[in-house]
């Protein structure tokens, strides 16, 4: 039980530190990102968040 609720806290602590899709932050963060690693959401995300405002 200990270390369902230990991953679960990690998670969580893990998902406050990304910033929000589609935010400033995270369009010029995916920016620095070599474009080949990209996944296909992040692509799609970025082309309707940052290039089609």
């Amino acid at each position: 039980m200990k270390k369902i609720i230990l991953a679960l806290s990690a998670s969580f602590i893990l998902a406050a530190c990304a910033p929000e899709v589609g935010s400033e932050k995270w369009c010029a963060q995916l920016k620095e990102k070599p474009k080949g690693d990209w996944t296909a959401t992040e692509a799609k995300d970025y082309a309707k968040h940052c290039l089609f405002k």
